[in-house]
């Protein structure tokens, strides 16, 4: 056979979790067409891969790189880590469906993901947005994805606190149908975010019902992930058992000083419900670090009515005091000076106050000559919900424990990087810090097991049967490394460092990173749940 494509001479280590061995891979058409010895045959273009490690390529199980292709093509940060696959439509937050009567509100509850300049939001149904990303061509890697709760919510009830009637709960099952049908391979949810977080749980397992029709999963920002996560998890576990499918737990961890090391529970639920037989997973980033909007310090209520009102809750005074009575008595892990103190939370994006990004409250707050509060409510009052923060809140033992169970895969939970501010750097180097500094160098779990978890868990989770693991017939979807030199260079002031040790990375069969730079070679494709 004349091939495509040989990589010769290094270690495999196939996505399984079984020890590595010596192989060569052929690559025709994308595909992986061959393993085995194959020194005596033709290709177009070998690659000695003699004292390095091939494997699959990384699928990013938690990503918010939605709209990123508009703005990086490529997909820069994930391709440099050996990512292959993002998967999109994460905490509730998907592109599509769009309601064109709200629209606006849309629009500001996607700023988190929007490139800077903008995109015009020019698609309407989830298939569209699929088709919209297909007209850019090749894209750096793969992309698939979940259609948010969230924005199934706000195209049928806005911003409204309320639940919905019989009726609007139709529209939202016929939106999530349509999204599924269109290829969508779940539902999310984000809930501690509006609309999320005005939402029951009953109206989830309704919604997710219909999920389960389809064989899709249900991805979940659970409700709290501080004071009450033992509940919320519980929460989780009930709507995969009421709605009869599978689950997935983001960002798993346990927030805010007084929680710390309640993920031993948690874990342990987990696997008890896997007993009862309902297939509940989670995926972790390998930081100490969250980092979300800035407006999640504030209640839900404060949300009510959409980005301009809460805009003038933070300018107007008596609003301003019941907004500080809140933060100041919340008991949960978003109360941060409870819970981490104001010094433990930085801003990472303003689009008014980009001097101040990468300083702490404090630092801001004595800048502006103002208390905390006062800082935080005037970025808020100019910025709305585009402005971002990072926090100190997690435990490096629950990292730990977290990152090496087997039933937790790995994902950055990256807020795209818009070529401003200081990102936090998990979009950057996730996956080189969990090869090189948990499993290389701590030696939680072997470099097998921590490429099992990057590749085949997640792929299996997904339903993505011909991604995730070195085997013929499967897509070339492949990644080069030195795993003695594997390391994330990133900090939280440097977040934008490149990785270490990831030498070439293959995306359906076309090299598009060799010896660690761009080839200017792209093959990325949108993937759509086959129906």
């Amino acid at each position: 056979m004349d091939f495509d494509l040989v990589i010769t001479k290094g270690k495999v280590i196939d996505g399984t979790g079984n020890p590595w061995f010596r192989a060569d891979i052929g690559i025709k058409d994308g595909k992986i067409a061959k393993i085995g010895r194959l020194d005596q045959e033709s290709a177009r273009t070998t690659i000695d891969a003699k004292g390095s490690t091939l494997c699959p390529g990384f699928i990013d199980m938690h990503s918010h790189d939605d709209l990123i292709f508009f703005r990086d093509i490529w997909n820069k940060p994930k391709l440099r880590q050996g990512v292959s696959t993002v998967v999109v439509g994460n905490c509730g937050i998907s592109p599509a469906p769009v309601n064109k009567r709200t629209a606006r509100e849309l629009q500001n509850y996607l700023s988190i993901l929007i490139p800077e300049g903008g995109v015009a939001i020019d698609w309407s149904s989830y298939g569209d947005f699929c088709r919209k990303l297909e007209s850019l061509g090749s894209l750096g890697t793969n992309i698939t994805g979940l259609v948010g709760h969230g924005t199934v919510r706000i195209a049928v009830l806005g911003m409204d606190t309320r639940d919905p009637s019989e009726e609007e709960l139709g529209q939202m099952k016929e939106l999530i149908a349509q999204s599924m049908r269109e290829g969508a391979l779940g539902m999310s949810t984000g809930l501690i975010y509006p609309p999320g977080a005005f939402t029951k749980t009953e109206e989830l397992i309704e919604l997710s019902k219909v999920v389960s029709e389809y064989g899709g999963l249900y991805a979940t920002h659970i409700r709290d992930e501080g004071n009450r996560v033992v509940e919320a998890v519980a929460e989780a576990i009930r709507i995969g058992r009421e709605a009869a499918l599978p689950v997935e737990i983001s960002h798993y961890k346990a927030m805010g000083r007084s929680n710390w090391g309640k993920t031993t529970e948690t874990l342990r639920m987990i696997m008890e419900a896997r007993r009862e037989g309902i297939d509940v997973t989670a995926d972790a980033y390998p930081y100490t670090a969250a980092s979300t909007y800035l407006s999640s310090l504030l209640p839900p209520w404060a949300h009510q009515g959409g980005q301009e009102k809460l805009k003038q809750r933070c300018h107007d005074p008596e609003a301003k005091e019941e907004l500080r009575r809140f933060i100041e008595e919340r008991s949960d892990w978003q109360n941060p000076v409870k819970q981490a103190g104001w010094e433990n939370i930085f801003l990472s994006y303003s689009s008014n106050y980009s001097r101040f990004e990468g300083m702490s409250v404090p630092e801001i707050a004595e800048r502006l000559g103002k208390d905390p509060y006062e800082a935080v409510f005037q970025i808020l009052a100019q910025d709305g919900t585009s402005a971002t923060m990072i926090l100190f809140l997690m435990n490096e033992a629950d990292v730990e424990k977290v990152i090496s169970h087997p039933y937790v895969m790995i994902g950055t939970d990256g807020i795209p990087d818009l070529g401003v501010g200081t990102p936090h750097p998990r979009a950057y180097g996730s996956f080189p810090r969990v090869l090189g500094t948990y499993a290389r160098d701590r030696k939680l779990m072997t470099i097998e097991d921590a490429i099992r978890k990057m590749t085949s868990q997640v792929a299996q989770k997904l339903g993505l049967s011909t991604k995730g693991l070195i085997r013929q017939g499967f897509d070339a979807d492949i990644t080069i490394l030195d795993v003695d030199a594997i390391a994330d260079k990133t900090t939280y002031h440097e977040p934008r460092s490149k990785p270490e040790g990831v030498e070439y990375v293959i995306v359906n069969g076309i090299v598009s990173i060799e010896k660690g730079e761009l080839t200017g070679n792209a093959a990325g494709r949108v993937i759509i749940r086959k129906a």
